[in-house]
């Protein structure tokens, strides 16, 4: 049987990148809909529990990556949830999309690290990719800091 500790896991920014996307593809289906509260409502539920966790990609550093794992479960069992529910008016091709949504979300649950960061020494070694991270990222910057000059 495979467990956690057998694989790697990916880290929690893409995590958190793939939760957003999922979030806005229901509240896209949401706005294509023709009932368009309950698929914009689990988008917005799984947006929300996205930006409030303690992460690199977060709006708001609410809650910890340990309780945000805990919602995970939560906010997947509820879009299953209203899928799932014959009483509420949604169409098929959406109640499709919630549950293929839920799907991928537990897929990205259960291959995502929720460990914290851990910080870095001064002088560990950097490879190759981080290094051309950071010049692009300095890159960047300089092209910013020109540009906001030069409108002054």
């Amino acid at each position: 049987m495979v467990t956690r500790h057998d694989r790697v896991l990916r880290p929690f920014w893409l995590h958190q990148t793939a939760e957003y996307l999922v979030g806005l593809v229901l509240v896209a289906q949401g706005l294509q809909s023709p009932t368009p509260v309950v698929p914009a409502l689990a988008g917005g539920l799984v947006l929300v529990n996205t930006a409030c966790v303690n992460g690199p990609v977060s709006a708001f550093h609410w809650f910890s990556r340990r309780t945000h794992r805990k919602f995970d479960v939560i906010v997947i069992a509820v879009i299953v949830f209203l899928a799932a529910m014959p009483f509420l008016d949604v169409d098929n091709t959406t109640r499709i999309v919630m549950v293929v949504s839920a799907v991928i979300l537990g897929v990205v649950w259960w291959n995502s690290s929720f460990a914290p960061p851990v910080p870095r020494q001064r002088d560990e070694l950097v490879d190759r990719s981080e290094a051309i991270g950071r010049g692009a990222g300095r890159v960047a910057g300089n092209i910013a800091r020109a540009v906001r000059d030069r409108s002054k």
